[in-house]
């Protein structure tokens, strides 16, 4: 500043500075006020940005230490991730396995009581049918005695009625019935 006012009143007294001009008392000047603000800083302003940087220096670190924590998380969550899908995926595999082999084997299962049904209801039906048969033919003896004996008793003339008649056509047809 001081060498502002040097120019301004050695310009008012009509003396010219040129560029190539040697002032010493503005050299002494500038060189004061330099050393003056250098002090001033050094002793208040550069403590306040050194600290003011390591603190930013710090806090850059340690979020520089917390992200590469986070990020050694997040690696390691990945990890236990894709390793729980992968125990997933098998294990969902395995139900399936599991539950395929069980519908198989209720399949299975089912079949054969149905076979077995099917055989019981099979076999029962035989059974009621030779039955029948039997039956049926019972009583197509019974009438193949009675119309034989009508038929003989008409023959005949006489009637036939006695147990013994009735055993002997009876006897005669069993015989007749083994030929064939």
């Amino acid at each position: 500043m001081n060498a502002m006012w040097l120019a301004v009143l050695a310009a008012a007294e009509g003396g010219g500075m040129g560029p190539f001009q040697v002032e010493f008392g503005l050299i002494f000047w500038t060189w004061l006020v330099f050393f003056a603000l250098m002090f001033l800083l050094y002793k208040f302003a550069w403590p306040a940005l050194v600290q003011a940087t390591e603190e930013r220096e710090k806090k850059i670190a340690s979020e520089l230490a917390e992200a590469e924590k986070a990020h050694a998380a997040a690696r390691t969550a990945l990890e236990e991730g894709k390793k729980f899908a992968a125990e997933s995926r098998a294990s969902a595999q395995q139900m399936l396995n599991d539950a395929k082999q069980t519908a198989e084997k209720e399949r299975s299962a089912l079949l054969e009581k149905t076979r077995k049904d099917q055989e019981d209801l099979l076999e029962r039906a035989r059974r009621d049918i030779s039955a029948e048969r039997d039956k049926a033919l019972v009583a197509l003896r019974r009438e193949a005695v009675e119309l034989s004996l009508a038929a003989a008793s008409k023959l005949i003339g006489a009637r036939m009625d006695s147990d013994t008649d009735r055993r002997l056509v009876t006897e005669y047809l069993d015989s007749v019935e083994i030929k064939h």
